[in-house]
């Protein structure tokens, strides 16, 4: 992989795939560049593609003290290493931080969200600033599991007895390895209400994207944030739930992208 330096230092690691006009995926929790592989091979028929590791998982380093403009800074300097634009498709959590980089003024020619969880008001942007500080007791005390199964409970939704019947399996390592970035997730959602009173400052033009098998208030949530922004549309994938199918998500991209 190759890396770029961030303001503060830090080395995000990306996969550069494929030639054409840039995009930048940002991924959420739990996740790493494996989890955009398959997408990029496909966008790269068209697409120079920066698969990226956020901070604090895969290849890339991380820098104490965490703050969400660190996290703008490293997509920034992606941005940068890009030839000074490019496109940023965001994904659940990494979607609702690609909103905060474009309404900070980044030089993003269009936006591709799939399903950014905007559930202001099931309350979870005040329940991840809890967990956020709940993460970073557990972490402290080198409670990395504990912190794993926090989120997924307590962000995520997952049931508890799910939970406890997942402790075992063999990508449980791979999660608590990058447990650290779980506080950086929870922080980014826990600004969630914050961000939704800018919405209508982000003018880049915007694809929302959403499963029409996932729960019904992601999409829900996915049709708010699109008619709050001002060039927004939200497209729904019949059969397709939270997770990322490339072959039916790259078309879409590609269309919106390309046009």
């Amino acid at each position: 992989m190759k890396n770029v330096r961030s303001q503060d230092g830090t080395a995000i690691a990306f996969d550069q795939s494929g030639e054409g006009p840039a995009i930048i995926l940002v991924l959420g929790a739990f996740n790493d560049h494996f989890t955009g592989s398959a997408l990029a091979e496909r966008l790269s028929e068209h697409f120079t593609v920066f698969n990226v590791d956020r901070r604090a998982r895969g290849e890339s380093s991380d820098t104490a003290p965490y703050a969400i403009e660190r996290e703008i800074e490293d997509i920034a300097a992606l941005i940068d290493e890009a030839g000074g634009s490019a496109s940023v498709f965001g994904y659940s959590s990494g979607a609702v931080l690609s909103l905060m980089a474009a309404e900070q003024g980044l030089p993003i020619t269009k936006l591709a969200l799939y399903e950014p969880p905007f559930l202001i008001e099931q309350g979870l942007a005040e329940q991840s600033r809890t967990v956020a500080t709940q993460l970073s007791e557990l972490l402290s005390q080198g409670l990395r599991g504990e912190a794993v199964e926090l989120y997924q409970t307590d962000v995520v939704g997952i049931p508890a007895e799910v939970v406890a019947r997942l402790r075992n399996a063999p990508f449980r390592p791979a999660l608590e390895a990058i447990a650290q970035s779980l506080v950086y997730d929870a922080t980014i959602l826990g600004k969630m209400d914050l961000l939704a009173s800018r919405l209508s400052s982000i003018a880049v033009p915007t694809l929302l994207i959403s499963g029409e098998a996932s729960p019904v208030m992601l999409g829900d949530a996915a049709q708010a944030v699109a008619d709050a922004l001002p060039h927004a549309q939200h497209r729904r994938l019949p059969g397709q739930t939270h997770d990322l199918v490339a072959e039916i998500l790259a078309p879409v991209l590609e269309t919106f992208l390309m046009n």
